[in-house]
């Protein structure tokens, strides 16, 4: 599933190709998983912002049109054999892909995200200001949850997935299975600091493309932060520091990757 770096990028490369232009309208024959979509017709774009792993695109006449990427979601120049939507510009086409139908569009006026509670209570942002050490410590210290479930529940820092959940973990040198509220404050400050580096690597670098595939840029480049994962993906492998074989959990549903030696 795209996250945040995945996401960042999409929205850096969407900007020039929306930024002004007016929207004749976007076509889909979805109405269920694309609602209210007929208000984008003649609004102009005036923003690509994004909160979390959603995009906000916000239009003339106070209106947002908010697309959650899903699992397999994203843009693409070209029409795919998977294009579920397609966004008309004044000058050209933008195409929604998704292989797998989880993405969302959803037209609202801006701000009213009543029909998207995951929106509405999303932590603060974690490359901005907003996100402080004291609240972040204060939010392990309210939880009992393994700090891989904490991490994915969004509320407590938004953007964070499956991949930089492990990978933030183990360069915090901390097991994934631990209770939140275990942490020592130089422990949390140690995963604080980590969940920054990764994440701003990670968007340096466009992201992650996995061997699928599935995230690639609108343009069809992927993204090279794979190219540094120290255990995701990676069970059974030696781990980059001890040599020890990564392990692999299931946490919260979710696969989860993290060496027992150095995050014992």
């Amino acid at each position: 599933m795209p996250e945040l770096p995945e996401v960042e990028t999409t929205r850096r490369r969407l900007l020039p190709l929306l930024l002004g232009q007016r929207l004749r309208g976007i076509r889909h024959q979805d109405p269920l998983r694309y609602r209210h979509t007929e208000r984008a017709a003649g609004r102009r774009v005036e923003g690509v912002e994004r909160r979390g792993k959603f995009l906000l695109l916000s239009l003339s006449g106070g209106l947002e049109a908010v697309v959650h990427l899903g699992m397999t979601g994203g843009f693409r120049l070209e029409k795919t054999p998977h294009t579920r939507a397609e966004f008309l510009l004044e000058r050209g086409v933008l195409y929604f892909h998704d292989p797998r139908r989880f993405g969302r569009i959803l037209v609202v006026e801006a701000g009213r995200y009543e029909e998207l509670p995951l929106l509405r209570r999303l932590g603060p942002e974690p490359l901005s200001e907003a996100f402080t050490f004291p609240g972040f410590l204060q939010g392990l210290r309210q939880s009992a949850r393994p700090l891989k479930a904490l991490l994915l529940d969004q509320t407590l820092v938004a953007g964070v997935g499956n991949i930089y959940a492990d990978e933030a973990l183990f360069r915090a040198r901390l097991n994934p299975l631990r209770p939140a509220r275990s942490l020592g404050e130089a422990e949390a400050q140690r995963l604080f600091q980590a969940i920054r580096e990764v994440l701003a690597e990670a968007v340096a670098l466009g992201g992650s493309t996995l061997s699928d595939r599935t995230y690639q840029q609108p343009d069809g480049l992927p993204g090279s932060f794979q190219e540094r994962h120290a255990v995701y993906g990676r069970a059974g492998l030696p781990c980059p520091t001890c040599g020890a074989p990564i392990a692999r959990r299931v946490v919260a549903g979710r696969g989860t990757h993290f060496c027992p030696h150095c995050q014992a």
